[in-house]
């Protein structure tokens, strides 16, 4: 774990294990800052977690990272390929090694759930539509959907529609998948549900994950990596896993937020004050 204040200056090149790497990034709308000086590295098969407050960013940044906002500076490689900077043509490349899972699971409603999770299939790729078929019962399968390939999207429950997404997320056999607050409006037991498939994937199929969330149950469980987002300095202020900066951060802001849960839950002695986690005597 470090804080950011202590880390050395960024540099271009990246660790030999890096399947993404992000170099003194800025991110807004306009004339609007809501990010700069970004630096992080992911790691090829770990799980990396963005992490911060409502309105610190979190959700730009990933929006940045799939090539749906292009920084305002700095620089993204995928792989060591340069991510804005290159043609377009190689970054539609790069977008195939993407999966993405959207809060909302970003279904067509007007299409069943086998057919959502066909239609990248069929829209990148020269398979017929037997192969299609099998690769979508495989899809389905691995998040539990087997018997859903029919039902649309209204006939399903939240926690299903996460996972039809997620299987759609993988048609293509990425690289790397997106999630952005794959837990939010899920109850406990179907959010752990969700984290255990995440953890699968890490490590069943290799997949490098990033994930963007502010419940600390899930981070806590899967992510081994991660970056936190100030709201208020509108910078990066540290960096490594949920449960190393929720042990060990001296930043107020840092211990505040990754604390919050797990000291009220476990004593009366805590109490909250504008946000910040105290010890009571």
């Amino acid at each position: 774990m470090m804080d950011m204040d202590r880390m050395p200056p960024a540099v271009l090149s990246a660790p030999d294990d890096a399947l993404l790497s992000v170099r003194d990034v800025a991110i807004g709308y306009g004339t609007k800052i809501i990010q700069k000086g970004v630096t992080f590295d992911v790691r090829k098969g770990s799980i990396f977690a963005v992490m911060g407050g409502s309105g610190c960013g979190k959700s730009t940044l990933l929006r940045s990272m799939i090539g749906l906002l292009e920084p305002k500076a700095g620089q993204y490689t995928v792989d060591g390929a340069p991510y804005w900077q290159g043609p377009e043509k190689e970054r539609a490349a790069l977008n195939r090694r993407f999966g993405v899972l959207f809060q909302s699971g970003a279904l067509w409603s007007s299409l069943t759930i086998g057919e959502n999770v066909s239609l990248p299939m069929e829209m990148f790729t020269s398979m017929d539509k037997a192969m299609i078929r099998d690769l979508v019962a495989l899809k389905l399968s691995l998040v539990g959907l087997s018997h859903a390939v029919d039902l649309y999207p209204s006939e399903i429950s939240g926690g299903m529609a996460k996972r039809a997404g997620l299987a759609r997320a993988m048609a293509l056999d990425p690289d790397v998948l997106f999630f952005d607050e794959p837990s939010a409006g899920l109850d406990p037991v179907t959010s752990a549900r969700l984290d255990e498939l995440i953890l699968i994937l890490r490590d069943g199929l290799g997949a490098t994950i990033v994930i963007v969330s502010h419940e600390l149950p899930s981070l806590f469980a899967i992510a081994d990596d991660g970056i936190f987002l100030s709201a208020e300095t509108k910078t990066p202020i540290a960096r490594g896993s949920p449960r190393d900066l929720r042990d060990h951060s001296a930043i107020p802001e840092v211990h505040a937020f990754m604390n919050r849960v797990a000291q009220v839950a476990s004593s009366h002695d805590h109490v909250l004050n504008n946000g910040i986690v105290r010890h009571g005597k």
